[in-house]
C-alpha cells in the first residue's frame, strides 16, 4: 500500500504558510507534525489539506498545554491507526532545563514500557513518530539535541517502516536529511518534506 505523506517540524515554512501551493499537496493523505511548530500552523495546514493531521510536541511548544493546534490530534504516547498504518508518538527531547516536554532516558524509557501492551495489541508499528532523534541517529552532540537510546531500541525490536523526527535542525551543519538504519527509513523533518511512503 502507498501512501503520500507531509511530514513537518522545527520551523513553519513561508512556502507554505505565505504562498501555499493547494495542487502541489493535493494528494497528500496524511500530515504528521514532528513538534517545535505552532499551532495555528498545523491548524492552517489541516484546513488547507484535507487529510488528518498527527503531532507529537516538541520541546518548544508549551502552548500547547492550554491551545493545542485545532482540528488535528495528538500522537503523544500513543498508538494511533490511520487507514492501516499504525503511528507510534512520543514527544519532547532530552532534559536540558526542566522544562515541559523534556525528559531524561529513564522518563523515556518508562514512557515506552507503559505503550507496551498496546504495541503488543497492534503487533508493532509501522511508524514512529517523535521529536528528538535516536542516540547516535542524526542525533547532536550536545545534552539538549542528545537523541534516546531507548528508541533505538524501538527500532531494533519493532523494525519500523519509518521513523520521523525533529529537533535536529538541518541548517546546524552538514546533516543529511534520510538514513537508512536496519530495515527502517529515518527522515529528518524539519521545516517540510513530502514523501511516498510504501506499506
Amino acid at each position: 500500500m502507498k501512501m503520500k505523506i507531509l511530514v513537518v517540524a522545527d520551523r513553519e515554512e513561508p512556502y507554505i504558510w505565505d504562498y501555499f501551493d493547494r495542487e502541489r499537496f493535493s494528494d497528500v493523505e496524511l500530515v504528521l507534525s514532528c513538534g517545535d511548530l505552532k499551532a495555528e500552523y498545523l491548524s492552517f495546514l489541516v484546513t488547507m489539506i484535507k487529510a488528518p493531521l498527527f503531532y507529537v510536541p516538541g520541546n518548544h511548544n508549551r502552548r500547547y498545554l492550554t491551545d493545542p493546534p485545532e482540528g488535528c490530534e495528538s500522537a503523544d504516547d500513543k498508538l494511533l491507526v490511520y487507514n492501516g498504518v499504525r503511528i507510534l508518538g512520543l514527544g519532547g527531547c532530552m532534559n536540558y532545563n526542566n522544562m515541559e516536554f523534556q525528559y531524561t532516558e529513564e522518563q523515556m524509557k518508562k514512557r515506552v514500557r507503559r505503550l507496551r501492551r498496546t504495541i503488543k495489541k497492534h503487533k508493532g508499528f509501522d511508524i514512529l513518530l517523535t521529536h528528538s532523534p535516536a542516540y547516535g541517529l542524526g542525533d547532536g552532540d550536545d545534552l539538549a539535541h542528545t537523541g534516546f537510546k531507548c528508541f533505538v531500541d524501538l527500532l531494533d525490536t519493532h523494525s519500523p517502516k519509518y521513523f520521523f523526527h525533529g529537533h535536529q535542525h538541518l541548517n546546524y551543519g552538514r546533516r543529511s536529511r534520510i538514513m537508512q538504519y536496519r530495515n527502517t527509513t529515518i527522515v529528518n523533518a524539519y521545516g517540510y518534506y513530502l514523501m511516498d511512503c510504501e506499506f
